[in-house]
């Protein structure tokens, strides 16, 4: 039997919304978004937390899924990321749980040290401490999760016999994952703890290079507990814009980037460059992401499976540079045209219509006797009834 290759996309929305547009008006707009998606078969979306920079505006990822659930029939929602150093470990996992019986298990968390470094000044958070943070706060939601009673004493969170007073809906847990870009932490963490990996700095030549590495680690890290890492739950992020020419998907999303860029400048020195993603035509050029066709976008795809040897599941960086209607056809293309001949589901189809043509001439002299037959046998039955009636 022939083997297919099994790809399911998504998205990350960290969300990026220009600051001269309406927030009420974009936050409407993300939940059509989910909405679109799920129409179109996407299988997950991951949402952001972020504190500080006016671009990315959900202070908590979860109320967020909360109301796409309402809205959306099929598709997962994730936190991508909830930053566990902002937050008391205790009520990270309750509100796991809540939000996990609310969305009747299509709910998914993602958690993360914290993005941006203004987040953390605001905190009084030293950036410093924000991995063994979250590493401490991983530990002790898994540890809850899996029913376990906590007394715990740290420099920023205390426990007193915690314990989970709900079951999580999902068994044995809700599906959690980790931010995994360029250092160690990430693969380390989702293998101790059998954490899906959201590598979301893929698309830059750090993260693309680390790729490999940080998988080994995850899958070193999971033998040692005797578990195997799954390739299902390995994500790779990427941007994408799709139109029926790369000339007019670089027109669709020029000015918006030019928006975009000016955000990423307030956040780093390097810009965009930072996350690869310095200008429309590197992000082409480096083969990690595709502003173009279908074709650009399936070329893409290729590169991710062939440097990591196969990975579950495709997000595509939610970066809002079109407007919504070539937004909404980008993601339309994808769906359509994309990942359908990247997993060769189609490849039936091609055969039986193969099959079907390299037969036709002795298919159609078999139908066209037959309807002669067919004719000749209808003649000969009225020529015997008519003798029949004669000899009466």
């Amino acid at each position: 039997m022939s083997r297919f290759r099994t790809l399911r996309a998504g998205v990350f929305l960290p969300p990026f919304h220009p600051n001269d547009e309406d927030p009420l008006l974009c936050m409407e707009r993300d939940f059509q978004l989910m909405q679109w998606l799920d129409m179109h078969n996407y299988a997950e979306a991951w949402i952001g937390e972020h504190h500080s920079g006016g671009y990315e505006i959900y202070g908590q990822p979860e109320l967020f899924i909360a109301t796409a659930a309402e809205r959306t029939r099929h598709i997962r929602l994730g936190t991508g990321v909830i930053s566990l150093p902002y937050h008391h470990p205790f009520m990270v996992a309750d509100r796991i749980v809540q939000l996990d019986y609310q969305t009747r298990g299509r709910a998914m968390f993602g958690f993360g040290p914290g993005l941006l470094p203004s987040d953390a000044m605001m905190l009084g958070i030293d950036p410093e401490t924000q991995r063994d943070r979250m590493a401490d706060a991983i530990d002790i939601i898994a540890r809850l999760l899996d029913g376990e009673i906590i007394t715990q004493k740290s420099e920023w969170y205390e426990m007193r016999e915690a314990r989970l007073h709900l079951r999580p809906y999902s068994k044995p847990r809700p599906h959690l994952a980790i931010a995994s870009a360029v250092t160690p932490y990430g693969g380390n963490l989702a293998g101790k703890y059998d954490l899906g990996m959201l590598c979301v700095m893929a698309g830059s030549p750090n993260g693309y290079d680390a790729l490999d590495y940080n998988w080994q680690l995850a899958s070193s890290a999971a033998a040692a507990q005797g578990r195997v890492m799954d390739r299902a739950n390995y994500r790779i992020m990427a941007p994408f814009h799709i139109a029926a020419t790369r000339e007019e998907a670089i027109e669709n999303v020029r000015a918006g980037f030019e928006k975009w860029q000016l955000y990423s400048y307030s956040v780093n020195p390097e810009g965009g460059a930072a996350i690869g993603m310095p200008s429309i035509d590197e992000i082409n050029a480096g083969g990690r992401g595709a502003i173009g066709t279908p074709d650009d976008a399936l070329r893409v795809l290729e590169n991710y499976w062939e440097k990591t040897g196969g990975f579950g599941c495709i997000l595509m960086l939610a970066h809002d540079w079109a407007d919504w209607e070539a937004t909404k056809r980008s993601y339309e293309l994808f769906a359509r045209y994309v990942l359908p001949r990247f997993e060769e589901r189609s490849a039936w189809r091609s055969q039986s219509m193969d099959w079907m043509r390299a037969n036709r001439e002795a298919f159609s002299a078999r139908r066209k006797a037959a309807s002669a037959s067919a004719v000749a046998r209808h003649f000969a039955a009225e020529e015997a009834a008519k003798t029949r009636d004669a000899a009466k």
